[in-house]
């Protein structure tokens, strides 16, 4: 499982996700339906997001409604900057849907 932070027009949200790949069809698809059609994605620390969110983790790994290809963690904004360290982020993935994915793809 990877934890990321999307950067998306409506605010930040911090999501799980199995999916090797942030260029992945259905996570591109599962995004669209939640209203993202871009967004700049940042992978975190799995153990660390675990830390910092407990039983609300551990919550959304266990919510049969929703898929291990995307899990939505939290969108709630001020919560996610007050427990994501932004000196730590990696390089960014850029998700245009005109164009081409761009700087990083996870392994």
């Amino acid at each position: 499982m990877k934890a990321l932070l999307l950067i998306t027009g409506s605010g930040p949200m911090l999501v799980l996700s199995s999916l090797a790949r942030l260029d992945d069809d259905v996570l591109i698809g599962g995004l669209r339906t939640k209203g993202v059609a871009k967004f700049i994605a940042y992978e975190l620390p799995i153990d660390e997001v675990e830390r910092h969110y407990g039983g609300h983790y551990q919550a959304t790994i266990q919510d049969p409604q929703q898929g291990d290809e995307l899990r939505v963690l939290d969108v709630d904004g001020q919560r996610i900057f007050e427990r994501v360290r932004l000196d730590r982020l990696g390089e960014p993935f850029i998700y245009e849907p005109a164009g081409r994915p761009n700087k990083v793809f996870l392994d």
